[in-house]
């Protein structure tokens, strides 16, 4: 298995996967339209011997309070279902993260299992004052710091791309 930044030949593997993994095309046409408007910050995959996508994690520039402060969510995270329980989903986490922090990100925000997530270093946002759009995600919401003073005074609504107004 390899774990690489996704380059265009893999956007069919990635759609493909999406779909098994989510059982419908919502995420799918998510991570296409931010690929087409630009909005994709980062997407790793995972790949089998013979190529073929087998995970995928994309990251998309976030604000707060209508505020860019260099910070990133992190959706969607997806493990095809016979390739999970290998730790391939917390590795492309760990990939992004390192990628990121490279270069010069302040923050990633998640919503997820907090148990998966907490394991990885997220933790609550809440915590920090921080919310998202989607009523009852309190417990779910999650932020990870990638610079030391990123969480310092900084509150508030945490707002993805438009493109996730429609979950």
């Amino acid at each position: 298995m390899l774990i690489r930044v996704e380059i265009p030949i893999d956007a069919p593997g990635i759609d493909a996967l999406l779909k098994r993994a989510f059982k419908g095309d919502k995420e799918a046409e998510l991570v296409r339209e931010l690929r087409e408007d630009g909005q994709l910050t980062l997407g790793l995959v995972a790949t089998d011997d013979e190529g073929q996508v087998v995970g995928y994690v994309a990251f998309s520039p976030v604000t707060v309070e209508g505020e860019e402060l260099q910070w990133v969510g992190l959706a969607p995270l997806a493990v095809d279902e016979a390739w999970r329980g290998q730790g391939i989903g917390r590795q492309l986490v760990y990939e992004g993260l390192d990628s990121l922090n490279e270069f010069g990100y302040a923050a990633v925000v998640a919503l997820g299992d907090p148990a998966f997530y907490n394991h990885l270093g997220f933790e609550p946002a809440a915590r920090y004052g921080l919310h998202c759009r989607w009523p009852g995600a309190e417990a779910a919401f999650q932020v990870h710091r990638l610079a030391d003073d990123a969480l310092n005074g900084v509150s508030g609504r945490v707002e993805y791309h438009t493109h996730f107004n429609r979950f």
